[in-house]
């Protein structure tokens, strides 16, 4: 059963690298959403979902909730077809957000602080799959 799980993970994780933010794409290519990345007032978390770094701004809540409604959406109809929880796929799109993140943008560590990604892989959750 456990075997079957990760199949059905690791699966989910091609997936999540594909196409977990085909629908939030076009408010990751928002100018607000470039800046707030590249000067760390986001980062991924592990998730599956963005966070603020730091004070949030009203602007900065709605383009984080924004984007994050978009991402639950997707991973909401995802995780169904993956027969997944809903959980367990953002956790998986959250690793994959993580591992795509480029050097100097913020990501959370699996001790739940942000961390500044470097050239280094960045730290993972020991759940990735």
């Amino acid at each position: 059963m456990m075997k079957m799980r990760n199949l059905v993970l690791t699966a989910a994780a091609g997936a999540a690298a594909l196409t977990a933010f085909a629908v939030p794409a076009a408010a990751q290519r928002d100018p607000a959403y470039a800046a707030a990345r590249a000067n760390g007032s986001v980062g991924e978390k592990m998730d599956g979902y963005l966070g603020i770094v730091g004070a949030a701004t009203p602007e900065l809540q709605r383009l984080v909730n924004d984007i994050n409604i978009k991402r639950r959406a997707v991973y909401a109809r995802k995780a169904q077809q993956n027969n997944a929880t809903l959980e367990e796929y953002a956790l998986t799109a959250g690793c994959e957000a993580i591992t795509r993140t480029k050097p100097g943008e913020k990501y959370q560590a699996p001790d739940g602080s942000w961390q500044t990604r470097t050239s280094a892989p960045p730290q993972r959750d020991p759940r990735c799959p």
